[in-house]
This record gives structure tokens, sequence and C-alpha cells, in this order.
């Protein structure tokens, strides 16, 4: 258990059984009334963020999550196939489970996995990644004072703008 005087940003709990990391939050004593925090969560699954106030104090528990660094093997049709570069174990993951990510997926690339009670609940690529630009517009004569921004589609078939 964890009190919310013992938040800080990044720390991870379980609350009425989702798993939330804290983005952030602010003590809060008011000259009349108890002191409260008001805390914003972000849903570790689904990615949306939270807003939420809890009295000074109060418990609640701490979410343990295991991260583990996975390389990017293949996609058969059915999952993307991840493999654990500590034990060699292979995991299948489904789009739904790395929607956010799985238009920059590369073969070979690793990719932090984060599990919970050993139930996944999110993936994230490395700040940096290298790929290579396949196609994209020529540049307009003229457009170069502002900075303008084209279309570019990346050699993983992820299209930027």
């Amino acid at each position: 258990m964890i009190s919310t005087s013992d938040f800080k940003k990044g720390l991870t709990i379980d609350l009425n059984g989702e798993i939330y990391s804290i983005v952030d939050f602010q003590h809060v004593k008011p000259g009349k009334g108890g002191a409260f925090v008001r805390t914003k969560f972000k849903n570790l699954k689904s990615g949306l963020v939270i807003d939420k106030t809890f009295r000074a104090g109060e418990k609640m528990e701490q979410a343990i999550i295991d991260r583990k660094t996975m390389q990017y093997l293949y996609n058969d049709g059915s999952g993307y196939c991840f493999m654990n570069k500590e034990n060699y174990e292979q995991i299948s993951l489904s789009k739904d489970q790395i929607s956010e990510i799985v238009d920059l997926l590369k073969e070979g690339n690793d990719v932090d996995v984060a599990f919970c009670k050993g139930e996944l609940v999110g993936a994230e690529l490395p700040n940096f990644m290298s790929l290579k630009v396949i196609k994209t517009m020529p540049g307009v004569k003229g457009n170069t004072v502002s900075g303008a921004l084209k279309p570019a589609t990346l050699e993983t078939g992820a299209r930027w703008s």
C-alpha cells in the first residue's frame, strides 16, 4: 500500500482494477478544510489521461511493473512476434495490444514491453530510431523560408506529414 503523500511522477498504482501511471500531482492545503492531492493519471492499457482528487494520506495499492527489453522479430499475420533478449523466450502480441507502435516496428529493433501480474500493460519504442524515408513529394520552390513540411513514407510503411 502507498499513501498519497508518497506520490511521485512515474509511480504506478492499481485503481479499481486498472493500472495507472502518475503523470502529475499537486498537494493542496486550503485555508479551510482538509488537505487533498490533485492527480493526473495515465491508463497504461488505453492511454487515456484522467484527473482524480484524493484526501491527503489516503492509501491505495501500488502496481509493480516488470519491464523487459524485447526484440521485434516478425509479423506472422495473426500477431507480432517478440523475443526476450535475456532468455530467448518468444511471445506473440496482437495488433490491438500494441496499436500505438505497430506502424513504426522494424524487424530487429528493440521494444520496451511492460507487464503487471503477468499481463501486458504497454509497449514503448526507444526514444530514438533510424528509419529511412522511401518516398516523399518534391519540394516546391519558395517553400523553404517557412520550414514547410511535406508528407513522407517511411520504410515501415508509416506515413508522416
